[in-house]
């Protein structure tokens, strides 16, 4: 147990989650404190650039091994699975739309929440596969396809029987394939590949070395929305605030046990376990609101920026590698 409690304390120190409470407390205490629009969109693009560069570069190096194709094909389980189960959860107490668009968010993943987890790697030495990245590229838009089919069947079995004819499955692709989060992410991916060791010891200077700086900024900035958000999580009832705190848990969980079975190493499975266990608040909501507009953004959008966000990446991560280091040994 003191174990697990020094994990915890460790990644709460960590400069730039010390960052995100600092804009969180900002919020609550009135300060005027703001970050400009364009240096918001500016970090986020910076951080997609760096993960996606630094993981093509990773990928050169090792290739596509069986143990990749594995780690690979393994994230996409998951991006499938939990908005499948996840949906049938979450009709308990929420319409089809919303449950729709609950679950796909929660199947698909927080790139923010694998960079934290990536950093906390970092400060322990522990090995990762710079693969991780296409995975988590590759888990952003299964859940919203998953999240739209469910849409449109389920609806269409509640007597709204023209939907399906109305709606424009070549655009609901587009969103998910080519959202720019997507996009960005496997452009940089692509270009890290095919530019390789010289390509990324080129660029390292800007998204190396900066890394942890513009991810200080970036989570200062994410405080701020999420203290925002707070006063949203009131309408939402304990049901969807347990859901919020419990599902990723879960998910996390078949995630490592999956991880531990296809003997994936400490590494690699905490962040299978993050990306499993952790939820869109950038990409999802972006398509959701395009193609479900029936679905209500004050649920879906509190529940992973305000509530799974902030569990994840002070407590969530240390927690999943405590369990992962524990079974490992």
């Amino acid at each position: 147990m003191t174990t697990n409690l020094d994990l915890i304390i460790q990644n709460i120190l960590n400069p730039p989650i010390l960052f995100f409470f600092l804009g969180m407390l900002a919020v609550f205490v009135k300060s005027d404190l703001s970050i400009p629009q364009p240096l918001s969109k500016f970090f986020s693009l910076f951080l997609l650039i760096a993960i996606g560069l630094h993981g093509g570069y990773e990928l050169s190096q090792s290739g596509l091994t069986p143990y990749i194709l594995k780690a690979l094909s393994l994230a996409v389980l998951m991006a499938i699975l939990v908005p499948i189960y996840s949906y049938f959860i979450l009709k308990i107490k929420l319409d089809v739309y919303n449950a729709a668009a609950v679950s796909a968010t929660y199947g698909s993943i927080s790139a923010v929440t694998f960079i934290t987890g990536v950093t906390y790697l970092q400060s322990l030495g522990v090995e990762y596969g710079g693969y991780m990245v296409a995975a988590m590229t590759l888990m952003e838009s299964p859940a919203i396809i998953v999240g739209l089919v469910f849409a449109v069947y389920f609806a269409r079995d509640k007597n709204k029987k023209g939907e399906s004819e109305k709606t424009n499955w070549g655009e609901i692709l587009r969103e998910a394939f080519l959202n720019p989060s997507v996009y960005l992410l496997m452009g940089a991916l692509t270009i890290g590949i095919v530019t390789g060791k010289n390509g990324w010891e080129s660029m390292s200077p800007l998204f190396g070395d900066l890394f942890k700086g513009i991810l200080a900024f970036f989570l200062l900035d994410m405080g701020l929305v999420a203290a925002k958000r707070m006063h949203e999580l009131k309408k939402l009832g304990p049901f969807l605030i347990i859901f919020a705190i419990l599902m990723p848990i879960v998910n996390a969980s078949v995630g490592i046990a999956l991880a531990y079975f296809f003997e994936l190493t400490k590494g690699d499975a905490l962040l299978l376990a993050l990306l499993s266990g952790s939820a869109s608040y950038i990409a999802v909501p972006a398509a959701m609101r395009l193609s479900v507009p029936e679905a209500n953004p004050s649920i879906y959008l509190p529940l992973s920026l305000a509530v799974t966000f902030p569990f994840n990446i002070s407590l969530g991560i240390p927690l999943y590698y405590f369990i992962i280091n524990n079974i490992w040994s």
